[in-house]
């Protein structure tokens, strides 16, 4: 079977043609990273107009790549949320409507679904059941996993993501949009203990997130020790170590909990180095294994929705006609494969 995957959830368009026994024959990629620097953050209608004019020409190109023509095709899969609305709408028109030009089945694929299947694009893939801990953009969320569809939610964010936190907190401290990657590299610049930053909820049972308090812990420490570099690196290192972690008390609990010992990563966030290493020396200590996607598909990409894509068509799910975007999709309402 061989898929075409469209990813268009947020401010970046992916697409991707995998095939079930060749592997990933072509990834494209295109950021709106640029288009949404001036403004601090990513507006909602430019994201749309611009997956309009990327979309066409990324599909062409991601076909040429793979050597493979629709006819070749068995499926389109398509990033159906949640989401910003017109973003979604782009991606799941123009998906549904190649489905049905070219006569074959189309099916919408949850945004959060996809980033936790996207480690299996690599050997050794993770094997059910595991707990994943899914940081991307609005969503922090710890999930047990015991097959495709087949997910128990553990905890999630009740405000501020982890994601949403690292920007906002970065844009605190001057710098510039998208800022978490930027504040994680200036943390490495930074004296560590200067500054210590709570850890949230992590004093109380539970395995919920919340880190818009300490966004505001970092906008008070700014605030009263000044603005130099070193002081503002410092800030970022004890920021991030506070995030670490926490994420990785929550995850310690949720193995315990569960009584698991595999533990999955995946999003935007996964790619940060500090986390990922608290995560593997937590992991080996308790003769546990983590898994990672590859960096390139950490963020957002088409790769990981026409993966997870293929495993719903492979079931006999496909969208009507008159498929929809849903900017709110619960994770656990999803039907088990």
């Amino acid at each position: 079977m061989r898929i075409l995957g469209i990813e268009t959830s947020c401010d970046e368009t992916g697409i991707a043609i995998y095939d079930d026994k060749l592997g990933l024959l072509s990834h494209e990629l295109y950021s709106q990273v640029k288009l949404h620097a001036d403004y601090g953050g990513v507006v909602p209608e430019l994201a749309s107009r611009d997956h309009v004019r990327k979309i066409i020409p990324l599909i062409k190109k991601a076909l040429v790549d793979a050597d493979t023509s629709h006819e070749q095709l068995d499926g389109v899969a398509f990033t159906q949320g949640p989401g910003l609305a017109g973003a979604l709408l782009v991606g799941s028109s123009v998906g549904r409507s190649l489905a049905y030009a070219w006569n074959i089945p189309a099916v919408g694929v949850h945004h959060m679904e996809g980033h936790l299947l996207a480690p299996m694009l690599d050997d050794p893939a993770p094997e059910f059941p595991f707990v994943a801990l899914l940081v991307s953009g609005g969503h922090t969320m710890l999930v047990r996993v015991d097959g495709i569809g087949r997910y128990e939610m553990l905890g999630e964010s009740l405000d501020d993501a982890a994601g949403e936190a690292f920007d906002k907190t970065a844009k605190l401290l001057g710098l510039d949009y998208p800022g978490g990657p930027l504040l994680a590299k200036l943390a490495e610049q930074g004296v560590p203990g200067r500054f210590v930053f709570p850890r949230p909820m992590t004093d109380r049972p539970g395995l919920d997130f919340s880190f818009s308090g300490l966004k505001t812990f970092a906008a008070n420490t700014i605030r009263d020790q000044g603005d130099d570099l070193q002081t503002k690196a410092d800030i970022a290192c004890a920021f991030q170590t506070a995030v670490v972690e926490t994420l990785q008390i929550k995850c310690r609990r949720a193995m315990e909990q569960t009584g698991l010992n595999r533990l999955v990563i995946a999003g935007g966030v996964s790619a940060n180095q500090s986390l990922r290493q608290a995560l593997q020396a937590m992991m080996q200590k308790n003769g546990g294994q983590v898994y990672y996607p590859r960096l390139e598909f950490c963020t957002d990409n088409g790769a990981m929705i026409a993966y997870a894509g293929m495993q719903r068509l492979k079931a006999g799910q496909h969208e009507g006609l008159s498929a929809k975007a849903k900017p709110r999709w619960p994770l656990e309402s999803l039907e088990p494969v």
